[in-house]
């Protein structure tokens, strides 16, 4: 079975974000995966989003760089 994919706002709700800034990083390069059913019609899959947010989780506010200057 397939996972149903969502639209903008649905995704950017799943995300804790508003749709603009998804919009924006469609136009920026696209760090969250989205798939292009035509020309103009954006959907994003669960999977995906959830993968992203993976990545996106840190275990601390410190940075790498940061931890290797104390």
């Amino acid at each position: 079975m397939q996972t149903p994919l969502l639209n903008t706002k649905q995704a950017a709700e799943f995300l804790g974000v508003s749709p603009s800034t998804l919009e924006r990083d469609r136009w920026a390069g696209a760090k969250v995966p989205f798939v292009r059913i035509c020309s103009r019609s954006i959907r994003y899959q669960i999977s995906d989003l959830e993968e992203y947010l993976n990545r996106c989780t840190a275990g601390s506010t410190v940075t790498p760089a940061q931890q290797a200057s104390t």
